[in-house]
């Protein structure tokens, strides 16, 4: 049995009750008869609708003259009264069903379109939250699917050419018409698969377009979603567009500061090999072992102007969002060796001690670039200490990692500074002008205790400041 069939056994089943309630077990006159009738009439129309009132009517009418009109058990009316009576029932049953199923139609048009003022709300708001994890086209026609509850969604962007799909459903062969719409901006319902195809626009001129299968939905809920499609593209554009100039901003000041940075570390052992070169030149018979120490100074200070420009050349192409690492099982302590002996020139005349746990078990660690890392936090150890302060570095073992201390005494780092000082180009205004730098060293070194799932922190204070490098002991060699 249909739906139908079955609310109109149900509204002429309650006809027949009030007719045996007031027929057959209370005495009640035709009026109070009549009042219940069309109170029935009233519950079926706001309950199901004009059409099932109607019939409730009709059957009401009919029983009210048979049952409690004279002659009773007869649809025959003697009274010409009666009959005004009973078309006057007829007509006010008629008109408050109508009523009441124009109420009930405008109070569901009411809770529709406060359900689409709501849906519109929480598109806007999800455009507002979506990441940079996944294409923003993707993202959008997704939410749209899931908050109007479309069968399918289909987003062609004509700007890139490219479309994007949400939905359980695929629209098929529209491709087409989807891509018309976007570059002549209008509209058409597509019958066969039930779905509407309209253009998103910016202003007056077409952007993209968009299909939409699986909700009716009035035009102007159509609108403002597309002009929320419209703004969302726009937004993620300008977004686009801010991130490449950034970038190119970045790209810019990076090889600036590289650049200072060379010019400036260059300075050193160019100067010095200036110096050794020139006296050679100037004296060439001057005793064999003034002119030894000469080119032994010549030689040290070449060999720190390679280092100096294998490691600018290695934090020029060293890609801190994403660095490729080969472990090898290597003895951190003789690390710092290396790092520290490589260093001389510019550590000289400056006390430096090394501490580090008896028997360091090696771990895997990239040798290159942990020593470019702690190369980083000596020469910012160096950079902000006065001369002739101590250095002290400690290497400790746990029982997970091993960890690198380098402790300086310098005037400290204010707490509100310790969080950025790791971001990249950061320099504290403090200091930019006093001390020379790029803002590049921390962030590299942090980078690379990252890419190694480890970890580089600070902990500060006027007179002592502490940059420790955490790396993880996952694979450790033997005791020897």
């Amino acid at each position: 049995m249909g739906l139908r069939a079955l609310r109109l056994l149900v509204s002429l089943a309650g006809v027949a009750v009030v007719t045996f309630a007031a027929h057959s077990v209370i005495s009640v006159n035709a009026t109070t008869v009549g009042f219940a009738y069309l109170l029935l009439v009233l519950i079926v129309a706001s309950t199901w609708g004009f059409a099932d009132a109607l019939v409730a009517s009709i059957a009401a009418t009919l029983a009210f003259n048979f049952f409690f009109m004279p002659p009773i058990a007869t649809f025959t009316i003697a009274d010409p009264q009666n009959w005004a009576a009973l078309f006057s029932f007829l007509t006010t049953a008629l008109i408050a069903s109508r009523l009441s199923t124009e109420v009930k139609r405008r109070a569901l048009d009411a809770i529709e379109r406060q359900q689409d003022v709501e849906r519109l709300y929480t598109f806007s708001r999800a455009i507002l939250l979506i990441d940079s994890f996944e294409p923003f086209a993707t993202q959008l026609v997704r939410k749209l699917a899931e908050i109007f509850r479309l069968s399918a969604a289909v987003l062609y962007e004509r700007r890139t050419g490219e479309f994007y799909r949400a939905g359980p459903s695929d629209l098929e062969g529209l491709d087409d018409q989807i891509r018309d719409v976007a570059s002549h901006g209008t509209c058409f319902s597509d019958s066969r698969s039930r779905a509407i195809v309209t253009a998103v626009r910016l202003g007056s001129e077409p952007i993209a377009s968009l299909a939409l299968q699986g909700a009716s939905m009035p035009d102007s809920v159509l609108q403002g979603i597309a002009n929320l499609v419209a703004i969302g593209l726009e937004r993620a554009r300008a977004q686009d567009l801010a991130h490449q100039i950034e970038a190119a901003r970045q790209s810019e000041q990076l090889r600036t500061t590289l650049i200072d940075a060379m010019a400036h570390e260059f300075k050193t052992p160019l100067t010095s090999i200036k110096a050794a070169t020139t006296s050679l030149l100037a004296n060439p018979d001057q005793p064999l072992e003034n002119r030894t120490e000469l080119l032994k100074v010549a030689d040290e200070e070449a060999e720190h102007l390679r280092k100096l420009i294998d490691d600018t050349v290695e934090m020029a192409r060293l890609n801190t969002t994403h660095i490729d690492i080969k472990p090898e099982l290597s003895d951190v302590a003789e690390t710092v060796g290396e790092v520290v002996a490589s260093m001389k020139t510019v550590l000289e005349g400056r006390p430096l001690e090394i501490l580090a746990d008896e028997k360091l078990l090696p771990i895997a660690f990239d040798r290159r670039l942990i020593k470019l890392a702690i190369k980083q936090l000596i020469d910012n150890a160096l950079k902000y200490s006065p001369a002739g302060t101590p250095l002290t570095i400690r290497v400790r073992e746990g029982d997970d990692a091993v960890a690198l201390e380098i402790t300086d005494h310098g005037p400290g780092i204010p707490a509100q500074e310790q969080t950025r000082i790791f971001e990249r180009f950061y320099r504290s205004a403090s200091v930019q002008r006093q001390v020379p730098g790029s803002g590049l060293g921390l962030n590299i070194a942090d980078s690379i205790a990252r890419a190694h799932h480890g970890d580089l922190c600070v902990t500060s204070r006027p007179g002592e400041t502490t940059f420790r490098l955490v790396l993880p002991a996952e694979h450790k060699g033997e005791r020897e």
